[in-house]
Formats: C-alpha cells, sequence, structure tokens
C-alpha cells in the first residue's frame, strides 16, 4: 500500500459516510411527499421480512400524498400493519389493494424534534469520517514503521488526510444545514 492508496481509501470511505447520511436525511419527513420516508420500512411477509420498495410500487401522485400498490395483493395487510409500526408518523388507510399516506402539516415541535434527529444522524456521520481518518493514519503508520514511508510522507500524509476529513465534515455541515432550512420552512 503506498500513501496515494491510503489517501484514495480514506476519501472513498469518507465520501461513503456522507452518502449515507444523506440516505438517512432523506427518509426523514419534511411536509411534502417522498417514496424515501418510506422505502426502507421492513415489511414481515410470507414468513421473511423485506423492504417495502421490494413488495410494492411507491409514488406521490400529489404534493402530500404517498401511494402504496403492492406488487401481490395478498401483501395489503402486512404492508399496513409495518407501516402503523413504523416510526414515520403517518396512518396508512387502505383502499382496496392500494394504500395510501396523506402526508400532514408539521407541527413546530415535531419540526424541532426532526432537527434534533438530523443533528444526531449528522453527528454520527461525522464519527464515522474521523474514524476513517484514523484508519487511514494508522495504515501510514504501518508504512513509515515498514520504512516505506519517511517522516516528511508521514507528515505530508497526515495534512492530507486532515485536508480530506475537514472537507467532508464540512460536507455534512452543508447537508444538515440545508435539510434544517428544508425542515423548518413552513
Amino acid at each position: 500500500m503506498t500513501k496515494d492508496d491510503i489517501l484514495l481509501e480514506a476519501e472513498m470511505a469518507m465520501e461513503k459516510s456522507v452518502d449515507f447520511m444523506v440516505h438517512e436525511f432523506a427518509a426523514v419527513r419534511t411536509g411534502k411527499a417522498s417514496p424515501a420516508l418510506v422505502e426502507n420500512v421492513d415489511v414481515q411477509t410470507y414468513g421473511s421480512t423485506m423492504k417495502l420498495k421490494q413488495l410494492a410500487l411507491i409514488t406521490t401522485p400529489e404534493a402530500r400524498l404517498l401511494v402504496v400498490q403492492p406488487f401481490d395483493a395478498g401483501t395489503v395487510r402486512d404492508i399496513e400493519k409495518a407501516l402503523n409500526e413504523s416510526r414515520i408518523g403517518i396512518t396508512p388507510s387502505v383502499d382496496g389493494k392500494i394504500i395510501r399516506l396523506p402526508i400532514p402539516e408539521l407541527s413546530e415541535e415535531r419540526r424541532k424534534d426532526l432537527v434534533r434527529s438530523l443533528g444526531k444522524m449528522a453527528e454520527e456521520a461525522r464519527v464515522r469520517v474521523r474514524g476513517n481518518r484514523r484508519t487511514a493514519l494508522d495504515e501510514a503508520k504501518k508504512l513509515k514503521a515498514s520504512g516505506t514511508l519517511t517522516e516528511d510522507g508521514m507528515r505530508d500524509t497526515e495534512d492530507e488526510v486532515q485536508k480530506l476529513t475537514d472537507r467532508f465534515v464540512r460536507s455534512i455541515d452543508e447537508h444538515l444545514g440545508r435539510k434544517e432550512a428544508e425542515i423548518m420552512k413552513v
């Protein structure tokens, strides 16, 4: 492994950490309908657990309405039960083979709760990025110990890894700021 390999791996791992957080943010309700709100809800059906997106078509015919159309009509009750048990805070209404999820207006208190949970998600992402930094620095120390990396090379690597870390933490903060603004907007 070389210095460039270490930096490339660190950058890829940090990128994945940020992408994961952005995907988590998509599941946080903002007052408008988005299939990401429910696509990863676990549904117990036919003796196994599956994600909702594997069992049904999820559409947004209106800004405040999600429609779930199961591929198999026999799973409607299982999907309804899973949606009721999920923590999205939306009560599904079954209309034959279709499940409708009307998205209610968010109260001020609920908006603040969502912003707090976003902050926790962002902090978890920052911790993952810092863990990626630690891993990269450990790899660099191994190279230095084996004689492949010089003292100056080690310092350069540490600086580069820190710059990557700072860049991705800034990216997390920017995503958080945008999502908070989106949620607090009435």
